[in-house]
């Protein structure tokens, strides 16, 4: 019987990250700010785990400005979506092997 722990994706390993990334999966972009709000994360906890998925190329990240003001929107790539579904289908077989 494989290992289906082997087919997890380490960087979404991290619960932020991967509410982030789930967050990102569900809508076409998402800002800063209302990722902030929704996840109930600090700033800066927030900004370093958004720069480990864009690291990873699992995220791409847009700048503008509205009304004068920084606005920074985040997309999910076709690699964080195909990374987030392998973690989702490893997840699966894992409660499917622990029914049995």
């Amino acid at each position: 019987m494989k290992n289906p722990f082997e087919n997890l994706d380490k960087v979404l390993e991290h619960r932020l990250r991967l509410q982030i990334i789930s967050v990102l999966a569900a809508n076409e972009s998402y800002e800063f700010t209302g990722l902030k709000e929704l996840l109930d994360a600090t700033d800066g906890n927030l900004a370093t785990h958004l720069k480990a998925l864009e690291r990873e190329k699992y995220i791409s990240i847009s700048k503008s400005f509205i009304d004068r003001k920084p606005n920074t929107r985040y997309k999910i790539s076709e690699r964080g979506r195909a990374a987030f579904k392998k973690h989702l289908d490893a997840m699966e077989e894992l409660i499917k092997q622990q029914k049995k």
